[in-house]
């Protein structure tokens, strides 16, 4: 009788500030993910801090920052196994044998709370999409 073990997964979340979308997903991820995934969050462009909205909503579903928004350095993604982009495309590092999606998400940067709550669900949905995929 053979048991399967399932090697660590790694997530990276980028988008340009690393002061909304990304935090978002970030957050998500990790408190829906199972043990052995890493989630990690950074930015092309970091702001100097999260959106007041993203943070609101981040509190009000019981879930913390990754941390200040911080720059996303090519070691980052030279450790994640899978890299979802958000808004930052282009200037994300790609390296071989790692899985890319882009997501189309709108940027809560500037948006009412109820905006960004609207964000927060289309971010939600994704990231369970993606855990039943990895």
């Amino acid at each position: 009788m053979s048991t399967s073990v399932t090697p660590p997964i790694s997530i990276m979340f980028a988008c340009r500030q690393n002061a909304g979308r990304s935090q978002l997903a970030a957050a998500i991820a990790r408190s829906l993910a199972t043990p052995g995934i890493t989630v990690r969050s950074a930015g092309t462009e970091p702001a100097a801090s999260l959106h007041p909205a993203v943070l609101q909503v981040l509190t009000e579903r019981g879930l913390t920052p990754d941390h200040e928004p911080r720059l996303l350095a090519p070691e980052d993604v030279e450790a994640s196994d899978w890299v979802i982009t958000m808004g930052c495309g282009e200037t994300c590092p790609i390296y071989p044998g790692k899985h890319y999606e882009d997501w189309d998400v709108p940027d809560p940067a500037g948006q009412p709370v109820a905006r960004v709550r609207e964000i927060a669900a289309i971010i939600e949905e994704r990231v369970r999409d993606l855990l039943t995929r990895i």
